[in-house]
């Protein structure tokens, strides 16, 4: 696991030994190499199409010595030019899906990948352990079957048209669930009990909800014709999501009620213009928009967009962090409580006891996990009277899990922007050549690279040692959060014209900085990252049509614990565009439920799987919804 072979001018080599290395690696033998994982031999030549290059290699050997590695161009034959060192990664084997779409029938099933050995749950029958799928003959014509073992060795045949039955088991805590017998009752008992448990939480979300409703909401009106002339500023063709999406926060707003929406949609997938646009259909209606996000420089790079987006428009537009003067703060707080601003962007600064605002129709949220306890009672408080939109690439766990059971509204935007690629993601061992090769490589393209250490401790130190280990064309600067503020816009202002080659910085870049031109982002010691944390990191590269790679190093000989290489794993299979979804559930698998809805409901979790936990408290909350409406 998260191995490299190295080869250099010199090297001694075994053929033999190299060639099964490619083909351990993944690699696959060819007579011409066209695409990545592919290799060719013809006698002393191996050409190599390497994982995370963007041409082949060529090498030479001169006996059992490797005597040149030349790039070249597998169209015309021609070589590019040399290498004295090259690092050939493993190919990471692509996962189906690093196909039934979501619905209320399938609430996982969009997100999940069943692989042979997992455990599943049969809604009819419990928990089995997946085989594989085989053609069985059914009336004179072979059939596609899921194969699920039970108890005794028993198995179960279900044919594919009745698989939306069978999702996997995911219960959050390790051990082996228990398998069970095929026709015995142990399972409808284990059923029943759990409906009855679940049927307490369904209550206290159908209050939650009825809070809301009788606490009443602002109706908008319908669009404006300068929201069509807004919407149409936007310059790219929106994806089908973010059309159904923004339709779906629409109709949300225009009810009597207030709007409690997550919306999903991977890192760069159009989360911020879906906002955008229901910030200014907020402002149509005279109502005031708070947009709340984690740091400061996500804060001035939302302010730049709105402020270019909005230059036509007569609307009061304001940034509220510590980017700005105590004075300049105290002019923006004034504004709100008057109703001149219309629109203020800022971090948790906006949550502080002296913002009040005269007409708040709005508030938009960008990752809410970032967030602490005291800001989120706050934004609990804001729920029962005011618009709420909450945008992310990683659900935390509460927040999916509430968006599971319908007590939250969920919109997903999966569609790719056009001409997205996956970003190449490697995870190896801390590897300085390999890193002098990521980011040269980055830089002679003419882009820009981001190396994250995330302790300010020794920033400059690491910062010294690239440095040393870079040519000194290549422009290094720091960034990290207790920089004065007039000191890290000026880094980022800088880096955002092109003028720094490799940003060095802690987590300060995690959340919703874009920087086009930056297509390749080291973390460094990326153990110590949560799941989330790490796809957060990744999205920092790829905005584009370039492609982008991500490593994620680990320290050499240094033993991980099961969490740390689950959660590396996890990144690495799920690199796929839109596996934010995969990535929350892998978070949430990874660091469990007991905490999340208390120990009564975990057991009931466990002994029925979270997908089908899932499925009978969406049907407690219907029944029960029934149920009070009737009796009104």
């Amino acid at each position: 696991m998260f191995k490299s072979l190295k080869l250099y001018v010199g090297l001694s080599i075994d053929l033999e030994s190299l060639l099964s290395t490619l083909v351990e690696y993944g690699y696959v033998r060819v007579d011409a190499v066209l695409n990545e994982g592919d290799f060719a031999r013809r006698g002393g030549i191996i050409d190599i199409f390497a994982f995370s290059f963007e041409l082949p290699i060529r090498i030479e050997l001169d006996g059992d010595l490797l005597s040149s590695i030349k790039t070249f161009n597998y169209v015309s034959g021609e070589l590019l030019w040399e290498h004295k060192i090259v690092i050939i990664l493993p190919i990471k084997k692509t996962v189906l899906h690093k196909t039934v779409p979501f619905s209320e029938e399938f609430p996982l099933s969009s997100f999940i990948d069943l692989n042979i050995g997992d455990y599943v749950v049969h809604n009819l029958h419990g928990i089995g352990r997946f085989l594989g799928i085989e053609k069985i003959k059914v009336q004179d014509k072979y059939k596609d079957h899921l194969v699920i073992e039970y108890d005794r060795q028993e198995k179960l045949y279900v044919p594919v048209e009745s698989m939306h039955l069978v999702q996997k088991y995911i219960a959050f805590a390790s051990g082996r669930p228990k398998l069970y017998k095929l026709g015995g009752k142990d399972w409808l008992r284990t059923k029943e009990r759990a409906k009855k448990g679940i049927q307490k939480l369904a209550w206290e979300l159908l209050t939650l909800q009825a809070m809301r409703l009788a606490s009443g909401g602002f109706s908008y009106s319908r669009d404006t014709d300068w929201q069509q002339q807004f919407e149409a500023t936007f310059p790219y063709k929106e994806t089908p999501d973010q059309i159904k999406t923004m339709s779906e926060v629409r109709q949300d707003m225009e009810l009597a009620r207030p709007m409690d929406r997550l919306l999903c949609g991977d890192v760069g997938y159009g989360k911020t213009e879906v906002a955008m646009r229901s910030a200014f259909k907020a402002v149509m209606d005279n109502k005031q928009v708070a947009y709340l996000v984690p740091t400061t420089i996500l804060a001035e790079q939302h302010y730049q967009n709105f402020k270019e987006r909005l230059k036509d428009f007569p609307i009061n537009l304001q940034m509220l962090c510590r980017f700005k003067t105590d004075a300049e703060q105290r002019q923006i707080v004034k504004g709100l409580a008057s109703g001149s601003v219309d629109i203020v962007i800022g971090t948790h600064r906006l949550l502080s006891d002296d913002v009040t605002f005269k007409d708040l129709g709005l508030v938009i949220i960008d990752e809410e996990q970032r967030f602490g306890v005291k800001h989120k009672e706050k934004l609990k408080k804001l729920r029962l009277t005011t618009d709420v939109l909450t945008l992310t690439a990683t659900p935390i766990p509460r927040t999916l899990y509430m968006s599971l059971m319908g007590a939250k509204a969920l919109s997903v935007i999966n569609t790719p922007p056009e001409n997205r690629l996956p970003i190449k993601t490697v995870v190896v061992e801390y590897d300085e050549d390999l890193i002098r090769q990521a980011i040269q490589r980055e830089i002679n393209r003419g882009g820009q690279a981001f190396f994250l250490h995330n302790r300010i401790l020794d920033i400059e130190k690491i910062k010294e040692k690239l440095s040393r280990l870079l040519p000194s064309r290549i422009k290094l600067t720091t960034a990290h959060g207790r920089m004065a503020s007039a000191d890290l816009e000026q880094v980022m202002y800088s880096f955002i014209k092109g003028d720094i080659d490799c940003l060095v910085s802690t987590m300060i870049i995690e959340s919703g900085i874009d920087i086009p031109n930056a297509n390749t982002i080291i973390v460094n010691n990326a153990h110590t990252f949560g799941l989330s944390d790490l796809h957060q990191l990744r999205g920092r590269v790829g905005r584009f049509n370039v492609p982008a790679y991500a490593y994620f190093m680990i320290p050499k000989n240094e033993p991980l614990d099961s969490d740390a290489r689950k959660r590396l794993n996890a990144i690495q299979e799920y690199s796929h565009l839109g596996s934010g979804f995969n990535i929350a559930m892998e978070d949430l698998e990874i660091r469990g439920a007991g905490n999340l809805l208390g120990d009564q409901q975990h057991g009931f979790i466990m002994a029925v799987g979270f997908d089908l936990y899932c499925r009978l408290l969406k049907e407690a909350v219907s029944n029960l919804s029934k149920l009070v409406t009737n009796n009104r």
